[in-house]
Parts: C-alpha cells; sequence; structure tokens
C-alpha cells in the first residue's frame, strides 16, 4: 500500500498509524506526490494560512474512498504538535471507517503512555489528564483508567529515586532453545556453549570496572536486576560467584530490590535456587508463559507445564519470599479460554507478582505477522487481557507498571500486576527512565540520565556474546562515558 506525505514532516507518525489498522502490508512512503495517485493508496497533506492549520486525509482502498479534512488553530502546545495530533486525528477517522475498527490505545503509538499521562496530570490535574488522552489522543475509556490507576501505583515507587541513584542491568544472553517469538540478543546453549565461560570472565571484570566508576561518582546502587537471554543457563558455581562479584564490587546498602530472572523452567534446580537465595537475592521471575503444553510445542518451549509448576513449588519451598510469573497473551493458537485456565492455575499458585506481555512479533523473531489480523476490542488478546485485568483486580492485584511495543497484536499493552508492597521497582524505573541504568554484559544499554531533566545519553555494549568478548577493551573505554558525564554535571 502506498502512503502519500505531502508538505508535512510527519512520515514515521503516519507510518505507524496506518501500521496499527494495517499489520501485515508492505507500506511504501511516498513524498515526491505524483501526478496520479497508485491505489491502494492513503493520502495525507497540510497547509498552514496565518495562524491555522488545515489537514486532509484521505484513502482509496478496494473500491472504498473516504476523506476527511480538520481546521486548527496554533495553540501554545506549538504549531508541530499540534499539526501532528490533527493530522493523526483526520488519518484515525478514515482509517476506523474504513476498517469498521477502533484502536484501544487511539492515535498513540508511543511506548511509555503512563509517562505522558504523569507529565498531564501534574501540570493540568488527573481529570484534564483524562479528558486529553480519551478526547484529544482518542484512547479508550478503559484504557485511560488503567493509566491513571496505573500511574498512580508507579508514582510512589518513583518517589525512591534520588539524584544519585541509579539501577544496574547485568546480561547474560543464553538460553536452552530460542523461543519462536523472541527477538532479545540471545543464543542457543547449543551453538554457544564454548562462548559461556570467557564470556563469563569478561562480564565479571566488566561489573568490577563498572563498580569503580559508580563509586568514585558517588552513585547510590537502587535496584538489581540480571536478566537475559536466561541467566539460569549458568551453572550453580558460576551464579553463586557472579552474585558474589555484584556483591564485593557494589555497595548493596542502599539497594532496594535485587531481580534473578530465572525465566525458564527448564534451567532450574535446587543447587542453582540455593546459589541464588544464598547470595541474597530477593527477586526472581519463573516464566510460564503459558501452561498449555500444546502452545508451548508451537513457541519453541522444551519445557513442560509441570515443570514450570515443580520450579515455582520448589522455589518457595526454599524460602523466596518474591516470585515474579510472566505470561504472553495471544500466542499462535492459544484461546482466550486456554488462557484463562493457564491465569486461572497462575494466580492458584499465589504468586507475589504476575507480568502479562502481549506478543508482539519483531522482524527478528521466526514467528511473523502473517494472517494474525484481528485488532482492537475483537482480537483474542483483547479478551485475554480483559480477563486478566478483572481476574487479578478481584484477586488483590494492582497494576504497578505498563508500557507498550510496535507490532503487538491487537494493539495492546504489557501490564505489570503484584500483590501490595511487591511491585517490581527496576522495572518502574526503566520503563519510565527515572534514574541512570548502567548497563553490563552483551546487547546493554547503559542510559545515564541528568538528574531533574529528560535528557538521556546512551553507551552501547557490543551485541553478541562472541563481539563482547572481542571487543571487550573498547567496552572499558566506552564505560568511561560515565565518569565524564557526571564530571560535566558537578
Amino acid at each position: 500500500m502506498n502512503i502519500y506525505i505531502d508538505n508535512h514532516p510527519f512520515h514515521y507518525e503516519t507510518e505507524n498509524l496506518v501500521r496499527l489498522f494495517y499489520p501485515n502490508e508492505k507500506l511504501n512512503v511516498i513524498s515526491d506526490i505524483p501526478d496520479s495517485l497508485e491505489e491502494p493508496y492513503i493520502y495525507t497533506s497540510l497547509e498552514k494560512q496565518y495562524n491555522c492549520i488545515t489537514v486532509f486525509a484521505k484513502l482509496d482502498i478496494d473500491g472504498d474512498k473516504r476523506c476527511s479534512d480538520m481546521l486548527v488553530s496554533v495553540n501554545d502546545e506549538g504549531e508541530e504538535k499540534c499539526s501532528e495530533q490533527t493530522m493523526a486525528r483526520a488519518l484515525y477517522k478514515i482509517l476506523c471507517e474504513h476498517t469498521g475498527v477502533t484502536q484501544p490505545w487511539g492515535i498513540l503509538t508511543g511506548v511509555r503512555p503512563v509517562k505522558l499521562f504523569r507529565c498531564l496530570a501534574s501540570e493540568y490535574g488527573t481529570s484534564a489528564a483524562k479528558e486529553y488522552f480519551t478526547g484529544r489522543l482518542m484512547v479508550s475509556n478503559a484504557k485511560t483508567e488503567l493509566c491513571a490507576v496505573t500511574e498512580g501505583y508507579e508514582r510512589k515507587i518513583l518517589s525512591l529515586s534520588r539524584p544519585d541513584s541509579f539501577s544496574l542491568y547485568v546480561s547474560v544472553p543464553f538460553c536452552p532453545t530460542r523461543c519462536s517469538y523472541c527477538s532479545f540478543v540471545s543464543q542457543t546453549i547449543e551453538k554457544a556453549k564454548k562462548l559461556i565461560d570467557p564470556y563469563f570472565d569478561k562480564l565479571c571484570r566488566e561489573i568490577e570496572y563498572t563498580a569503580e566508576i559508580a563509586r568514585d561518582k558517588g552513585l547510590r546502587l537502587e535496584s538489581v536486576y540480571i536478566g537475559g537471554g536466561t541467566p539460569t543457563t549458568l551453572s550453580a558455581r558460576q551464579m553463586s560467584e557472579l552474585i558474589g562479584v555484584l556483591r564485593k564490587s557494589f555497595d548493596m546498602s542502599g539497594c532496594r530490590e535485587f531481580t534473578v530472572e530465572a525465566g525458564r523452567p527448564d534451567t532450574i534446580d535446587e543447587e542453582k535456587l540455593l546459589a541464588i537465595l544464598g547470595g541474597g537475592v530477593d527477586r526472581i521471575s519463573i516464566n510460564p508463559q503459558t501452561l498449555n503444553d500444546s502452545v508451548l510445542e508451537v513457541i519453541g518451549r522444551k519445557h513442560t507445564s509441570a515443570q514450570t509448576l515443580e520450579a515455582y513449588e520448589l522455589a518457595r519451598k526454599l524460602g523466596f519470599r518474591h516470585i515474579n510469573m510472566d505470561l504472553i497473551a495471544g500466542l499462535p493458537t492459544d484461546t482466550p479460554e486456554s488462557f484463562a485456565d493457564t491465569l486461572d492455575r497462575i494466580t492458584g499458585l499465589d504468586p507475589e507478582s504476575i507480568t502479562v506481555h502481549t506478543l508482539a512479533l519483531k522482524r527478528s523473531s521466526r514467528l511473523n505477522m502473517e494472517g494474525r489480523s484481528v485488532m482492537g476490542s475483537s482480537s483474542p488478546a483483547a479478551q485475554m487481557l480483559d480477563y486478566c485485568e478483572k481476574q487479578l483486580s478481584e484477586k488483590n492485584y494492582i497494576p504497578y507498571y505498563l508500557y507498550r511495543q510496535s507490532r503487538m497484536e491487537g494493539n495492546l499493552e504489557n501490564v505489570g500486576w503484584s500483590k501490595k508492597n511487591f511491585e517490581g521497582i527496576y522495572n518502574v524505573f526503566v520503563m519510565d527512565e527515572t534514574h541512570t541504568i548502567i548497563g553490563c554484559g552483551a546487547g546493554a544499554v547503559t542510559k545515564l540520565k541528568q538528574p531533574g531533566g529528560e535528557s538521556l545519553s546512551r553507551i552501547f555494549n557490543y551485541k553478541y556474546p562472541y563481539e563482547y568478548i572481542e571487543g571487550f577493551e573498547e567496552i572499558l573505554k566506552r564505560k568511561e562515558q560515565i565518569r565524564k558525564f557526571y564530571d560535566e554535571l558537578s
């Protein structure tokens, strides 16, 4: 499908909005407008006269021709923002009419709707923020209310951060197998076994080097997250050593949360769990994604639902007091009924937190978007999330963080639910971009946050384990940017 962009700079925003309605289409964005428009097409244009802006959107798809134009005055928000939103509303109107679909998040395509809501609420009040979401951004009442409730819980967590605070992410980019939906930088043990030992040695060195910089700059560690990949692909000895290096290198006296993503149940055993627990880790994540064995097979998870339940019971028996479990709504062959069965069985275990993701298929995943065109409130994923919200709220779980991704099933969201006082604070800090996040390991990104400001500076580690090992000295050099960043603030 052709998307014609006439006299405005909103190429990216227009394409993303169209993709919500046509996730499987190849979209061609064209700025050089020909004399004759080639069908099927969507056309958008902008014209400014004095202090007024006229936006125009039309489509010609499968014989259906629709158009919409809007006239607005440039307000205090500024010309560009006003023009972009008006353009989006005009285009959204005809796309909804043509497809018969309304999007739960309206014209919003950003990752952090809760952060936007908080900014609006702090400036204009909660009621005005809700009106802005439903009126200007066309967000549904249900998603606006979910956003408002989540923002209230997030705000309490954000108040924990101080100007000298930071969180630490440690990457262990290895998995037993690669899930078919996965787009993360991770490699299977079968292919990368020989890399694990040299990678582990380099990772410990990077942690020690990073801690020295953090100590020198007087930074205060708030939370630690060991993720991946699947960190429990490491041996019990390596896991114990890794946690020991972290505790020896960093001042942990102010650390409020220490998470290890145990992830795959088929990598969990008593020896590893004891190593994690003995290291003082206070939060682990055991991630079934689904308890439907046929769905597990389709997505390439080489474990059974029984193994998930056994891993959970073992962790509880050994003394873990905060266990998170991840689920994914919208997996291939899963149905609202089987997803409901999974959720009911998971809540029956009574974990302290449950993170409900919506399937997001990236280009680098083995699954693709072919045939996955059910959108909006009629999508199976939407029914799954509705069931989650109802059941988890009734069972006294609260939504404490929320974020979105591109190419999500049904254009929906990911929500972290927890019992009160069991929120995962690292998740909130990283998604809100509250304070500096320092990353160690392959694929890790350090985000340096200016205290009291919004600017971010990023430092990228090499993506793949072999690159990380070969380019390790360069990674240490890049870490010196942390020192430089804080030197310039003082």
